[in-house]
């Protein structure tokens, strides 16, 4: 089966993976001239680290760091909310928890979409290539220069900002604004102000949520082989305007962080001073495809388009060598029973934090497993998150259609 991919960012080269380990020939379509990630540091949960183990992902090359211990405590006395042993995820989920830098994942990704060695052909990736027009029923699209390609099977993996939508489904759908902003910061731990009350706040594998009322939350966790440490850092920005380039200074993130403690504030000051800065805007919409790129309070947008992807690289299995349009929309049918609750269900919960489940409980429920609650702790969120494995759940509904049919 010939595939077409529009994007290579994590979620398109997951995708070509899946893909090319399935046995199709896959191309990407990569509108920058560069193939490269941008941006701070990401969590590689275990419902996401089963299925990138199950290609033979390498965490040396990505250097990734293992997940030990996570800590929600209060912003202002740091006395502990929750605490997780995560050190023991591989034996009780079945994968570690991998936190990584963007940049070293998406290097990885694109290693094994397009090295020589490994199951089926190499992915092809074509820079300088906006796709500008879907022809959904027919399987064509159409670059910024005019050409026009064709496919079996098209994937749109290129983010918020798809027109994708809007072919497949017959509008289009905008991302709304939260007004809530998310700075990261990406720092070397060895730079650190020699301060004893800073160290406790950077151990090894440890990531800490710091929780205060509203949206107000500090998340930090070290990346890199631990030379680098990512903070999220949410502002309540008054506007209804998107924008990717916010800016702010310290002082306004003193501001809504003032009843902080000390030791977190001077963090804050220090980050401001000497780290990069990454601006992302928090989007809520109702659309799973935009959801499965997105950051969210679950820390789940790449580990969606991580599920996806191992989806996609199960269900198009067992297919004939030339499958014909009905068979490929059948294939997708199942792929839509098996990804639209549960990337919902996570789409919904993002929208709180762990601690404010009962904000979003009835609308989430309708997407939860049936006789299976909406979760309203940390612990309960991870055993949600992290112990589902796509690719079982692919393989069971992949049967069951073929008995069927």
């Amino acid at each position: 089966m010939k595939v077409i991919i529009v994007g290579g960012g994590i979620g398109g080269l997951a995708t070509a993976i899946g893909l090319r380990r399935a046995g199709h020939r896959v191309k990407i379509f990569e509108r920058s001239s560069f193939l490269h990630e941008i941006g701070a540091a990401i969590n590689i949960c275990p419902n996401a680290a089963r299925v990138l183990s199950h290609w033979g992902f390498n965490v040396e090359l990505a250097r990734v760091v293992t997940a030990r211990q996570s800590i929600v405590a209060a912003g202002s006395s740091l006395k502990p909310l929750a605490e997780v042993d995560c050190s023991k995820c591989d034996e009780v989920y079945g994968a570690p928890w991998l936190l990584a830098h963007r940049v070293d994942l998406h290097s990885e990704l694109q290693r094994l979409a397009t090295a020589q060695e490994g199951p089926g052909i190499p992915a092809d990736i074509v820079l300088n290539s906006k796709v500008v027009g879907y022809d959904a029923s027919e399987g064509y699209v159409t670059l910024a220069d005019g050409s026009v390609h064709g496919a079996d099977l098209i994937v749109a993996a290129d983010g918020v900002h798809t027109s994708a939508i809007h072919h497949v489904n017959g509008r289009a759908t905008r991302p709304v604004a939260t007004g809530s902003a998310v700075f990261r910061f990406l720092l070397s731990t060895e730079e650190l102000p020699d301060d004893p009350s800073l160290e406790p706040h950077f151990g090894d594998g440890l990531m800490r949520i710091m929780a205060a009322e509203g949206v107000r939350r500090l998340v930090w966790y070290p990346c890199a082989n631990l030379f680098r440490a990512c903070i999220f850092c949410p502002l309540w920005l008054t506007t209804n305007v998107i924008a990717w380039d916010r800016s702010a200074n310290v002082d306004d993130v003193l501001a809504q962080y003032h009843d902080f403690h000390p030791s977190i504030l001077s963090i804050i000051r220090y980050c401001w001073m000497a780290a990069f800065l990454f601006p992302i805007l928090t989007l809520c919409t109702g659309r799973r495809q935009i959801s499965s790129g997105g950051h969210s309070y679950q820390g789940q947008g790449g580990a969606q388009a991580i599920e996806d992807a191992g989806a996609l690289s199960v269900i198009f299995t067992q297919l004939p060598t030339e499958p014909t349009a009905d068979e490929i929309r059948d294939r997708l049918a199942v792929f839509e029973r098996v990804r639209i609750k549960r990337a919902s269900a996570i789409q919904v919960t993002s929208n709180v934090g762990q601690d404010e489940a009962w904000k979003i409980r009835e609308h989430a429920q309708k997407y939860m497993p049936e006789g299976v609650d909406v979760p309203t702790s940390p612990s309960e969120f991870m055993e949600h998150n992290f112990r589902y494995d796509v690719l079982q759940d692919s393989r069971q509904h992949l049967e069951a259609f073929l008995v069927k049919s």
